[in-house]
């Protein structure tokens, strides 16, 4: 089966990333992938619902993280026992399936315990003198196993712990082998040898097991009936009738109560830790109804995971979704600075000086000959003048206006008018839930040596309301860096009219002296000319950061 593929963008996700894995994944449609899928790994912020709104385009699937489940790795066709079966039907299960642990469960199929080969084996081969000859079994188990009628007595459910005889000798001789056993504990199984059967009745025996399917005397039945013996007539030969008869005891008297257990939906290393540190060799996992959903073991821990991922606007996991690093990574269409990881296989990796990543996934549309859809052509553009502040960024370059164009021919739309429509509808604070949700909206951490810092951005439409709530904003700004535990947390407010961004800092009160921008007042400076943070604003900050 082919691994469902999910096309993701980063943490806190803008219009660009959403925009380029939905595009990108209706791309590999086209070109024969049938199970790919766009995904997110946060909530679309205010400006990317209301262009998807208006292009009347879903959002794609939220992922809230990707760590491998215990569900990945199980085959949900467990192979169970109920308590009803005798140790020869167990057997018949093990072999039939090539398994080596046994779930034993109820009529709901809840778990009522497990049963290992093993360990079964342990308990059936390796036994004392006693135990070769005592056979814990019930009348319905037993003439089961051997295929018996029941000539007198009646079919019972309950377990009785019998010992077990041959009758393959002289009278004489038999009766002296089974002299200070209770008569009521034995099973004397013999063929046809009335003095036998005759002896065994008068002692008034538990049970008589006739072998080899001979006739059975009248008066002999009568004897027995008024001696309160079963007679059990099976048609096989005694040397097999016996090794059924040791087969039949019932799996309640191997069931092991205590078990390692795990949830279906409960992450793999929950099951890694139980598989290798319990000393168990298999965990039942249970869904979360409590019924078996399948058996683990070590490996289950090699099994392929059923999913994969293209990342796209970013390339660094401290960015990604949770537990991409434990994910195969297919693909990555990106045009930021490279941080990513190694990987264990070739991959695709496309990464670009643009600015943004819905150029790069409209230029494959173009050199594939296909022509997106023109709500697909709408949204690319959208994510190129969001990214790109209507071309108007530094970041912006000769391919995306290149592709702009040719996506304004495919969507119907013109770039700066949309661009204008998109910024004035979706700008400021207000279209946030709270400061706070605004700041961590398009809010990613870098490293500069081993200086942790956050940055954010926030687009508007001049800076009134800016001044009217910078005080609440910088409070704000202090839980991020507070919850995050960073170093310096920053959010650049940018004016896209003006061209001009104002930063508000919270921390590294000793940049002030470093900045290269001028301090307006505490905590606030001026940036003229600055609206990227990938081209200017971060790598400015690696630098002065570094520098301190």
């Amino acid at each position: 089966m082919s691994k469902q593929i999910y096309v993701i963008g980063h943490r806190n996700p803008d219009t660009d990333s959403i925009a380029s894995a939905i595009a990108y994944a209706e791309l590999k449609k086209k070109l024969g992938y049938s199970k790919v899928r766009a995904a997110m790994a946060g909530n679309p912020n205010p400006q990317t619902r209301s262009i998807l709104e208006r292009l009347g385009i879903a959002p794609p699937l939220y992922l809230a993280d990707v760590h491998p489940k215990v569900r990945d790795v199980i085959k949900r066709q467990p192979v169970t026992a109920a308590a009803t079966l005798s140790l020869k039907e167990a057997l018949e299960l093990f072999h039939r399936h090539n398994v080596r642990v046994l779930p034993v469960v109820d009529v709901g199929n809840a778990p009522l315990g497990i049963v290992t080969l093993l360990r079964l084996s342990e308990k059936y081969l390796l036994a004392g003198t006693d135990r070769m000859r005592g056979v814990d079994t019930s009348l319905r188990s037993l003439a089961t196993c051997l295929g018996a009628t029941f000539i007198t007595g009646e079919s019972r459910d309950t377990i009785e712990h019998l010992h077990l005889f041959i009758g393959a000798m002289r009278e004489e001789s038999f009766t002296s082998r089974i002299e200070g056993y209770d008569p009521a504990s034995l099973l004397v199984m013999t063929g046809d040898r009335r003095s036998i059967q005759q002896t065994a009745i008068q002692m008034g025996v538990r049970l008589l097991v006739v072998t080899g399917g001979p006739h059975i005397d009248d008066d002999l039945r009568e004897l027995a009936r008024a001696n309160g013996v079963t007679i059990l007539s099976t048609p096989h030969d005694t040397a097999t009738a016996a090794s059924l008869t040791r087969l039949s005891t019932p799996l309640t008297e191997f069931v092991e109560a205590r078990y390692e257990q795990v949830g279906i939906a409960e992450p793999l290393e929950h099951l890694r830790l139980k598989l290798l540190h319990s000393g168990e060799p298999a965990v039942i996992v249970l869904e979360e109804d409590g019924t078996v959903a399948g058996v683990a073991t070590k490996s289950s821990l090699l099994a392929p995971l059923p999913y994969a991922l293209i990342l796209v606007d970013h390339n660094e996991l401290a960015q990604a979704v949770p537990g991409a690093e434990a994910v195969e990574i297919l693909e990555v269409i990106d045009h930021h600075k490279l941080g990513n990881s190694p990987t264990n296989q070739p991959i695709t990796f496309m990464a670009a000086p643009v600015g943004s990543t819905c150029t790069i996934v409209a230029s494959l549309y173009r050199e594939r000959g296909i022509d997106p859809e023109p709500s697909i052509a709408a949204l690319l553009l959208a994510g190129i003048v969001t990214d790109t502040v209507i071309l108007k960024s530094p970041t912006t370059t000769r391919r995306d206006r290149e592709l702009a164009l040719w996506l304004e021919e495919r969507s119907g739309l013109d770039h700066a008018r949309f661009g204008r429509e998109i910024f004035s509808s979706c700008s400021g604070f207000s279209a946030y839930e709270s400061l706070e949700v605004a700041i961590r909206a398009d809010f990613k951490q870098f490293t500069a040596g081993e200086t942790l810092f956050g940055l954010g951005q926030v687009e508007v439409v001049g800076f009134d309301e800016f001044y009217e709530i910078r005080d609440s904003l910088r409070e704000a700004l202090k839980r991020v860096k507070e919850e995050e535990r960073l170093a310096m947390a920053g959010l650049m407010v940018t004016d896209i009219y003006s061209e001009t961004t104002l930063l508000l800092v919270e921390g590294k009160n000793e940049l002030a002296h470093v900045m290269g921008y001028p301090q307006i007042e505490p905590h606030l400076y001026e940036l003229l000319g600055v609206m990227s943070r990938k081209k200017q604003m971060v790598p400015h900050l690696l630098k002065v950061l570094g520098a301190l």
